[in-house]
């Protein structure tokens, strides 16, 4: 999975998990988005080691929220299972003794730096909480509670 699929992927899970009843099994995640079990298990373990969520083995067990949906955002889902990049694209093949490109990197480079910090910023101040309260407006659902 590209790091901005998984960031969405991982989102939508969270949520899925707040809403749910007791753990959510590698499978039952799969299920929801059409992968394999496996992709599920290792994009999840990035969340557990962060503290995000917790694993249980054997009968009842599976995937469980381990923290306040407010205490969780956006950003934090990112580092989680995304890595430290947000955007892909930038210099492949910098051509050290091209002057014309030198400028064009430089610019490129200096547009992504200024965007990424801004995108950083706004993921870093939204949390799963809000966007569940969002999903709830939007549905027309019952709040989803926040704290475990």
């Amino acid at each position: 999975m590209r790091n901005d699929s998984r960031l969405s992927r991982m989102l939508h899970v969270l949520l899925h998990m707040a809403r749910h009843e007791g753990p959510m099994t590698s499978e039952m995640i799969a299920a929801m988005l059409q992968t394999n079990a496996v992709v599920v298990r290792r994009t999840m373990a990035g969340l557990r080691d962060a503290g995000y969520v917790r694993s249980g083995k054997g009968h009842g067990g599976g995937w469980a929220l381990a923290r306040d949906l407010a205490s969780i955002s956006l950003l934090d889902v990112h580092r989680a299972v995304g890595g430290p990049r947000i955007f892909a694209i930038g210099n492949e093949h910098p051509n050290p003794a091209c002057a014309v490109e030198q400028v064009v990197n430089a610019a490129v480079e200096d547009a992504l730096r200024d965007a990424e910090a801004l995108l950083v910023e706004r993921l870093g101040s939204v949390s799963l909480a809000e966007l569940a309260t969002a999903f709830d407006a939007r549905c027309g659902q019952p709040a989803i509670s926040s704290s475990l």
